[in-house]
């Protein structure tokens, strides 16, 4: 056949004026811009485009989008990549395309012979089969002889792939008649939208249909909200981007295939959203009879797409075999493209007459089904009978359309571990109970009406605006005709009487209905363990068209209703995604994106000064008032600390959750120190080297329980511990029982501090006895505080009282208005980062980045006390023993005292011998301005330093040289009282 017999002379979206040349297994061929490879393909009257997975039978083209389960190809050249679904593959001038699976060519492929030891390939044959003499001389024969493409061979040039962070008070995914309503709706409220969908035009199943929205043709209104959504600086539209992972906290991954960007190849986007719109859509299945699955088997919807969008007749005459009304639309416009229809094969017994009287003239066989399919490399007839039985008879056809009725795409909502029901009038499961702020809206939700589709769009729309603070306006929903009202009467299957004949239920993995019932006759009856045992639903399609299919096959079997046997768990990605996606580069504003507290905006209100500390983590500095300069801010905040009680957002600190029966002997190879006597509700000081010896961390871990403990790290280093303990845990000990759980962002925090915050803590209201013989310094305690579940810790960054309230994120920004609001009368104050480091530096405490700086070790520190002499081994305590019995100076921790009282150096200033000689001797770590004092003091690393306590030091200041004397590094409340009182 000529592919003009299957191009129609006119219509579609394609551009005929840009002819296009392609390849496709070696032969040339032509299609137009606008084309799939798909369409220009059976444009060219090419059917048979693939071999089976399994037995290496023929197959065809049977959807248009993703949900295609049969076609896959190699691409060779710059868009080498392979397992691309033949039905999203765009043509291009000079494409070259290559079926997989089959050698040498779908038309002779030898692993056919497969077909004929079919008995002997049974669901899950791999496990029952080969294990004489020894398996593994079988295994390498059977994975060359799985899989499907090859990985591809040549890297990329002149590409690149980026990510980049978005954040939008509502994501809409989906551009189809249900997501533009949406989109529009909150986009006029207001609201900051993204509007993102697969296609690169918008109008969803719209593109494929004839139909009228207000009068005109859908496509022109569908022209209309886009030019809106376009022209407004709320709304951000992606084309070409599939929404393909729905993460916790509304975390969503966007992969964008056509960016405009020069040589940017594909752009993943991390969006988080205040609210999320699905639309997208719903997927038609097929139908399960014997041979369902030759070329020429094709999803109604499917045709009516290539009929409608790329002016293609996939086929002179067809058969339609269907159990719903949704597939009488399409018949149309068969009809309308000159196919002829043999026959419209329905297994219900009563049609309704809106339905007949789109397809007058047709043969309608109410209350029959398709029996079988008849053919070799293409569909040729098919025998249909009375589906309560009778006399059956053959229809002659090239084409049969399959109409099993729509199943909501709800793929995104259950990543987002949202409960699916059971809903009788569409047979279908549709969302339930969300559980994150998402909602389902028109075909996604099981509205398959166009007009119920626009008014459900719409109102999730006003409904996701309205939460997040916009007033929307109810909207004006276009007028559609109407047209049948969606019904269906299920039909899973068609029963077959032959044990041979092969109903494939999952047509990409070749599981048979016989499949699914010899697993569960072996024991395999939950619908996952028939999934992992047949493999159904687990290939690149994840089952798109066949899931529910496979799932009515379980519960007619055990005669239970659906919703008994439940769902299998869809998971990310919804579609393939380029490995190169998922780590492209960070660009521009987005290389490091800020990480937030719950209070961060009560800060930014606040009018403090924000900071990007470690880990990316955004932090009030300070909180200057009017008219104060920074010096005279943080005094004020540091001295109130020393006087009174005031309170600093402490939730980036980093926190772990280390459980397990192994979880105490973890904790004693981490840290220097022993923690063996540590008692249930305290808390110890722990310190923690690298491999080479060096301090990698400091924190306190507290004892919840017996094989329970939390561990506080510094903020900067978390990432850096948890990489730490998990390599340890993975590669030294797999064999301890031990969990790690990082909670910093499950758990915030309120750390009151200062002489009155007992005070505070009792105008709280808590249940926990603060009296110090009850709870003393370094121990937690677990109770109500302002009316909240807490952890209370007794720790002090500071060198003052402190209480850390450590509450869920979720609470942490009302407990934090309710302690200001408490603390008020006690003269309570916010204090930020800068005062907390002049307090830290007043004490001697250690900082990371200042006086930890990846060379030294606790000695240096003058915390050797924290290397156990009686632990047998830790990490780093051999490396520390090596370094120190080598002997010669170390830069050791010292406090300096400049002689100008009121001058500050430079932190990071070299320390050098003096006069003109320039070789250093050490540095500054810290110097701050001390409220205690009222005068400057600096803690700093220098040689040999605790040996000369008393001499000077001579620090360098660009051009002059400033002396200082050296002193312990503490200079406030050396003994703790303050801290333990």
């Amino acid at each position: 056949m000529s592919g003009g017999e299957f191009r129609l002379p006119s219509g579609g979206r394609i551009d005929r004026s840009r002819p296009l040349r392609f390849s496709f297994g070696g032969r040339q061929y032509q299609g137009y811009e606008g084309d799939t490879l798909a369409s220009a393909l059976l444009a060219n009257g090419v059917r048979l485009t693939a071999r089976s997975f399994k037995y290496h039978r023929p197959r065809g083209i049977m959807g248009a989008g993703y949900e295609e389960p049969s076609s896959f190809v190699e691409l060779a050249g710059e868009d080498e990549s392979g397992n691309q679904a033949i039905t999203t593959v765009r043509l291009r001038d000079g494409l070259r395309a290559s079926p997989v699976n089959c050698w040498p060519s779908p038309g002779l492929d030898l692993m056919a012979a497969n077909q004929l030891f079919a008995r002997m390939l049974p669901a899950a044959f791999y496990y029952k089969t080969f294990m004489w003499p020894d398996w593994h001389l079988f295994e390498p024969h059977i994975r060359r002889a799985a899989g499907l493409a090859a990985a591809p061979q040549a890297e990329r040039r002149n590409t690149r792939y980026e990510t980049r962070h978005w954040h939008c008070d509502v994501l809409v995914a989906g551009a189809g008649p249900a997501g533009l309503m949406a989109a529009l709706v909150a986009a006029r409220s207001g609201a900051r939208v993204l509007l993102a969908d697969e296609g690169l035009e918008a109008g969803g199943s719209l593109l494929g249909r004839k139909v009228t929205v207000d009068g005109r043709p859908a496509l022109d209104w569908v022209a209309a909200a886009t030019a809106e959504l376009d022209g407004m600086d709320n709304v951000t539209r992606l084309r070409d981007a599939t929404v393909w992972a729905y993460r916790e906290g509304n975390l969503l991954l966007v992969t964008e295939r056509s960016p405009d960007a020069p040589h940017v190849f594909q752009r993943t986007w991390r969006v988080r959203a205040g609210r999320v719109v699905i639309a997208t859509g719903a997927i038609e299945r097929a139908m399960v009879f014997a041979d369902n699955d030759r070329p020429g088997m094709m999803l109604a919807s499917a045709v009516q797409t290539y009929v409608n969008r790329y002016a293609v007749r996939p086929g002179r005459r067809a058969v339609i075999f269907t159990n719903n009304t949704g597939a009488y639309a399409a018949a149309a416009d068969m009809l309308a493209a000159g196919i002829d229809i043999a026959a419209i094969v329905d297994s219900r017994l009563q049609v309704e007459d809106d339905a007949r009287a789109l397809v007058p003239g047709v043969e309608i066989l109410a209350g029959h089904v398709v029996q079988r399919s008849h053919g070799g490399r293409r569909v040729t007839g098919v025998t249909v009978q009375p589906k309560a039985g009778g006399t059956p008879r053959r229809l002659r056809c090239d084409l049969v359309c399959m109409s099993g009725g729509w199943s909501p795409t709800v793929h995104l909502f259950s990543q987002s571990r949202g409960r699916l029901r059971y809903e009788e009038s569409v047979a279908a499961f549709v969302p339930a109970e969300p559980a994150q702020p998402a909602a389902c809206a028109g075909a996604a939700e099981g509205r398959f009406e166009l007009a119920a589709a626009l008014t459900d769009g719409a109102e999730k729309g006003r409904l996701a605006a309205a939460a997040m603070g916009f007033r929307a306006q109810a909207a004006a929903v276009p007028q559609t005709k109407d047209a049948p009202r969606y019904a269906i009467e299920p039909l899973w299957h068609v029963e077959q009487h032959k044990p041979t004949a092969k109903s494939f239920v999952d047509v990409q993995n070749d599981v048979t209905l016989n499949d699914i019932h010899l697993a569960m006759r072996e024991g395999f009856g939950a619908v996952e363990h028939v999934k992992r045992y047949t493999t159904a639903g687990m290939g690149i399609d994840q089952g798109k068209t066949g899931n529910i299919n496979i799932i009515g096959a379980i519960a007619g079997k055990e005669g239970v209703p659906l919703e008994e046997v439940g769902t299998t768990t869809f998971r990310s990605p919804y579609v393939p995604i380029e490995f190169g996606a998922l780590a492209g580069a960070r660009r521009e504003s987005v290389v490091l994106p800020y990480r937030h507290t719950p209070m961060t905006a009560w800060h930014i209100e606040a009018g403090a000064v924000m900071y990007e500390a470690g880990a990316r983590w955004r932090r009030p500095g300070y909180y200057p008032r009017a008219g104060e300069s920074f010096q005279e801010t943080v005094n004020r905040e540091a001295r109130t600390v020393r006087t009174g009680a005031a309170v600093y957002d402490g939730s980036p600190l980093g926190k772990f959750e280390i459980k397990g029966r192994d979880a105490l002997r973890l904790i004693e190879m981490l840290y220097t120190n022993a923690f063996s006597s540590l008692k249930t509700g305290m808390g110890r000081y722990g310190l923690m080297l690298s491999d080479d010896g060096l301090v990698l961390d400091d924190g306190v871990t507290f004892k919840l329980g017996d094989g329970h403990y939390l561990m506080s790290t510094s903020t900067g280093n978390a990432d850096e511990v948890n990489r730490h303990m998990t390599q340890f845990c993975q590669v030294e000990r797999p064999e301890w029982d031990v969990h790690i759980t990082p909670v910093t962002a499950a758990w915030s925090n309120a750390t009151v501090c200062g002489p009155r915050a007992r005070e505070v803590m009792e105008a709280l209201g808590t249940d926990i006895d603060l009296s110090p013989d009850a709870f003393p310094f370094m121990a937690i305690r677990e109770g109500t505080v302002a009316g909240m579940q807490a952890r209370l810790c007794r720790v002090s960054f500071t060198g003052e009282l402190s209480f850390e309230i450590n509450v869920r994120s979720r609470d942490a920004a009302a407990l934090w208005r309710r302690v200001l609001e408490v603390g008020a009368p006690f003269g309570l104050i916010p204090i930020g980062s800068e005062a907390n480091h002049v307090l830290r530096v007043e004490k001697g405490f250690l900082s990371l980045g200042h006086e930890v700086d990846a060379t030294v070790d606790p000695y240096d520190l003058g915390i050797g006390w924290a290397m156990s002499k009686k632990k047998p081994d830790y990490i780093g305590k051999r490396a520390v023993e090596i370094r120190r019995k080598r002997g010669g100076p170390r830069r050791e921790l010292v406090g300096l005292l400049i002689d100008e009282p009121e001058r500050l150096v430079t932190e990071g200033a070299p320390i050098t011998p003096g006069g003109r000689k320039e070789a250093s001797e050490g540095f500054v770590s810290a110097c701050v301005w001390s409220v205690v004092h009222n005068r400057s003091v600096a803690l700093a690393l220098l040689k040999d330093g605790r040996a000369r306590m008393g001499q000077k030091a001579h620090i360098r200041m660009k051009d002059e040289v400033v002396t200082a004397l050296i002193t312990r590094p503490c200079f406030h409340d050396p003994d703790g009282n303050f801290l333990r009182s």
